[in-house]
């Protein structure tokens, strides 16, 4: 009867520490997260340079636009000048700098995904935004190498003409 309820113990104290045990992460995701976060810094203090050096020449992105196809760095680059240009005291604060897994194993690759939000003043109007977003990154290297944004940006633009009117 002891080795039965010593075995009972032992065998519930492995399940309890098996199910405590910590999560398997990449090596490299606590390096991307830092790059990602660098990458949207640069995007606020309107550093182009240093965006462009944190992407990987064969990047794909998605832009955020209904029915949009993925593009590559050089018009990459262009859409965030774009922004810099149409927005001031551009601030991304964010909710979480998460994990992301390979999606054909499920295993985490050290890719990177965040929810924030996009605060600043649109240029033209004056007007204060505060944009929900979500942000995908993938890296090659030690560069951004894929990713996408994903917010409503007809709405988002579309509440700026709505103020000048």
């Amino acid at each position: 009867m002891k080795n039965l309820l010593k075995l009972t113990f032992i065998s519930t104290l492995l399940i309890v520490v098996s199910c405590n045990a910590p999560v398997n992460s990449n090596p490299d995701f606590e390096t991307n997260v830092e790059l990602a976060k660098s990458f949207m810094i640069a995007h606020g203090a309107d550093d182009i340079a240093t965006q462009t050096d944190l992407l990987h020449d064969d990047l794909l992105w998605q832009p955020p636009m209904y029915g949009s196809e993925q593009y590559g760095k050089t018009e990459h680059i262009e859409a965030m000048k774009m922004y810099q240009s149409m927005f001031d005291d551009i601030l991304y604060t964010a909710d979480n700098w998460l994990p992301g897994v390979n999606a054909e194993t499920g295993e985490l690759d050290g890719s990177v995904r965040t929810y924030g939000t996009w605060t600043g003043v649109h240029a033209e109007t004056g007007q204060a935004f505060s944009l929900t977003a979500y942000h995908t990154m993938d890296f090659t290297d030690g560069k951004i190498s894929a990713g996408g944004d994903y917010f409503d940006v007809g709405g988002f633009f579309t509440s700026f003409e709505e103020a000048g009117e």
